[in-house]
């Protein structure tokens, strides 16, 4: 089992879908978790009710500082806004990390939050996928 973070700024959109959709799609393979390097107070509600709408199960998802998981063994790190990227904390053991931004859909209607969670599903399953070899 391979465990992957998804690392944004604010933990409450991109990261939070992209780890049930990990975590979704790469079940048996991949334990996916999700940080951000400035935390928002809950996830965004558009984000839950994108991830409700294809039927994946939003109960346990919060946002978390990356000061909470960065001792975790992680696999691969993926960030997925370039502020998360300049902002990216030095592991405290090497880890593959990859950059895959996405569209921030914060504030935005929920087809933007559809959009972003489609994306998310075909371009970084395929990259984790691929980084992990599996």
């Amino acid at each position: 089992m391979k465990n992957v973070l998804v690392l944004c700024t604010g933990n409450s959109c991109r990261s939070q879908m992209a780890e049930a959709l990990l975590n979704a799609d790469l079940a048996g393979q991949v334990v996916a978790r999700s940080a951000g390097t400035r935390p928002q107070p809950k996830v965004a509600d558009g984000a839950i009710e994108a991830l409700k709408r294809i039927g994946l199960p939003t109960d346990g998802l919060y946002p978390k500082d990356v000061d909470a998981v960065i001792n975790e063994p992680f696999d691969l790190v993926v960030t997925v806004c370039d502020n998360a990227r300049e902002a990216c904390p030095v592991f405290p053991r090497p880890v593959k990390s990859i950059h895959l931004p996405f569209h921030d859909p914060h504030g935005e209607p929920l087809e933007s939050f559809e959009r972003v969670r489609d994306d998310i599903r075909t371009r970084l399953i395929a990259a984790v996928r691929t980084e992990l070899g599996l």
